[in-house]
Order: structure tokens, then C-alpha cells, then sequence
């Protein structure tokens, strides 16, 4: 990951494990037992996959779609229009047109039909046409996860390749002052339900302490602290080891609050020197790959993420259509 590697390895010497109370044994095992087939063969998979920080492109597993259409919030989720739910949001509030009629919900986009949003032409045959992709992208610090930053620093999304439809959507955040591995994908569904907070998708990262940290500072840390939007507590605590003044951890959480690893630390007056996301629900991240590069999943790893998301993987593929000249001179999303 970085020449301070070593220090986050995992040892079985230097490893400490932080008991925890029935309850939170119990929530963590409903929880994680499910899912962790798919986070073990994710994690050998790419393990095993050639990674020398060098883009790798996939772009297969397309499938025929069916004879009934497709929901239009499911097509256009995918395309990166908006979550699902904001588009069945969308068609509430009558903002939907397919073929001149108002759109309900539970309408379907079928082959040649003529979708428009708030009377703008929506070319959502394109995001037909558009097989899922997942790059696991290393971000160092100083960059930022948006697409245009006013400051002028750099942002993640122009070391991305570029893409012909839809758009790249990042799976969460991390800040500025926050490395490690991010999830990026052009499907808007499946990067909305590993980010939805009622899929508690767990986050592990590498911190870097300055200090020690008592075991009564951990406990109370595993137990839960008041922050300023509410508790927060880590799932679990693992001390890595260290040298001098500097002590590694790994932590885990299952809720993306905007710099909730820092916060939680910081109410204990614990400094925290260095933050890396390691891993984000069964994808970790991979050890030889170089910060500001990234690793496309291949075919039989976004299978086991859709398994692991309890998303049946579908990529339609539709033959893009003539549009007639009244529908060219449109405005088109």
C-alpha cells in the first residue's frame, strides 16, 4: 500500500482482539455470517489476480433482456441518472413522460419506447448497453472525491478511464486526509445498496495512533460515545502493533457518516496520524496495487458482489435505436 506497509500487516504475533459483550457478538455474527463466503472468495480472488498497479479492463457478461421490458427506475439507476429512489420519486411526482403518457410506477422500458423526464429526452437505451463495471481504486491523500473541486485540487475522477454512457459513481466517500480503497462503479443500483444504511455494510481501516490508547478508552469506544449526530461506537477494534510513539489499528464500522473513524477517536482526545480503508464489505484492497491506480473486478468477482449486495446480476443488452428527426432536435440527458 505505501512504505508503512509493514506496519498494518497482519501478524498473528502482534494481533490483540478486543472482546465483545453477547449483544454486539450477536449482531456482528447475524450480520456478517451470511456474507462471508462471498468476502473470502472476493479477497483470494483478487489476491491471486494479476495486480501490478496497472488498469485492468473487463467488459464481459452480457445478457439478454427480457421480453417485458425493464422498471425504468432499475435501467436508469444503473445509468447513473439517480438511486432508485429517487426516481420512483421522480415518477410520483408525475416528472415522467414514456411514449407522451405519464409514467406510474411498475411501467417498463421496452425497444423503442420514448422516455422523457420533465419533457427533456432521456437516450436511456444507452445505459442498456452499458455492462456493469467495479474498479477498486487506491486514492492517496490530497485528492477529492468529486467531480470538479472549486479549490483546483485533483480529483479522483480524472484518473478513471473514460466512459462513452452513463457516468462513474463513486460507492461513499473518503476525505481529503484519507487513503485506501474506493469503490467506483457505473451501476447506480448497485452502488446504492452497498452504500444504504440498512445493508450495514462494514469498513475497515487502517489508523495510525500517536500515543498509547488504555483499554478503558477502547472499551468506551466499542461500547459507543456520544458525537454530535448521534452515538457511534466501532464494531470491532484489533491493535496491529507499532514502533516508538506510533501504534497501528484496525477498526470497523458499518455506517458511513462523514469522517466517523476521526470523530470517534477524536472524542477520546486520541490523535490520529494516518487513515486508510483497507477493505468495504467483501472487497479488500489489494496489496500490490499503487495509490492513484486502480483494479477492474472481473466477471466471477462481480458475480460474488452482486451475491453478496442480494442483487440478481442482469446486464441487458439492447440494440441502440433510429431516433426521427423531431426527437434529434430535443434535448437530450
Amino acid at each position: 500500500m505505501n512504505s508503512n506497509k509493514s506496519n498494518t500487516g497482519r501478524t498473528s504475533d502482534s494481533t490483540k482482539k478486543i472482546s465483545k459483550s453477547p449483544k454486539q457478538q450477536r449482531r456482528h455474527q447475524e450480520r456478517v455470517k451470511p456474507k462471508d463466503d462471498s468476502h473470502k472468495q472476493l479477497k483470494r480472488n483478487i489476491k491471486n489476480s494479476d495486480i501490478e498497479g496497472s488498469p485492468k479492463n473487463t467488459t464481459e457478461g452480457n445478457v439478454s433482456v427480457s421480453v417485458d421490458g425493464e422498471r425504468i427506475q432499475k435501467a436508469l439507476s444503473r445509468g447513473g441518472v439517480g438511486s432508485r429512489r429517487e426516481i420512483e420519486r421522480w415518477i410520483a411526482e408525475g416528472k415522467f413522460k414514456l411514449n407522451g403518457k405519464l409514467v406510474v410506477l411498475g411501467d417498463r422500458l421496452k425497444a423503442g419506447d420514448y422516455l422523457q423526464l420533465n419533457d427533456r429526452v432521456v437516450n436511456w437505451e444507452k445505459f442498456a448497453i452499458q455492462p456493469t463495471r467495479v474498479l477498486l481504486y487506491h486514492k492517496p491523500t490530497g485528492e477529492v472525491v468529486t467531480r470538479r473541486d472549486p479549490e483546483g485540487r485533483p480529483v479522483v475522477f480524472t484518473q478513471l478511464p473514460k466512459l462513452t454512457t452513463a457516468r462513474w459513481i463513486s460507492v461513499g466517500r473518503l476525505d481529503i486526509n484519507t487513503s485506501g480503497l474506493l469503490l467506483i462503479t457505473n451501476n447506480g443500483e448497485l452502488a446504492n445498496k452497498l452504500m444504504h444504511p440498512s445493508t450495514e455494510v462494514e469498513r475497515e481501516y487502517a489508523v495510525r495512533i500517536l500515543g498509547d490508547v488504555s483499554e478503558s478508552t477502547l472499551e468506551a469506544l466499542k461500547n459507543g460515545v456520544e458525537l454530535e449526530d448521534g452515538v457511534a461506537q466501532f464494531n470491532e477494534i484489533h491493535f496491529y502493533g507499532g514502533e516508538g510513539a506510533n501504534k497501528w489499528y484496525h477498526v470497523i464500522v458499518s455506517e458511513g457518516r462523514n469522517r466517523l473513524v476521526r470523530r470517534l477517536w477524536e472524542s477520546q482526545e486520541v490523535i490520529v496520524s494516518r487513515l486508510t480503508r483497507v477493505r468495504y464489505g467483501p472487497v479488500v484492497l489489494p496489496e500490490r496495487l499503487k495509490t492513484c491506480t486502480f483494479y477492474e473486478l472481473t466477471d466471477k468477482e462481480l458475480d460474488l458482489l452482486f451475491e453478496f449486495a442480494g442483487l440478481e446480476r442482469r446486464e441487458p443488452e439492447l440494440t441502440p435505436l433510429k431516433v426521427d428527426s423531431q426527437r434529434k432536435s430535443q434535448r437530450k440527458i
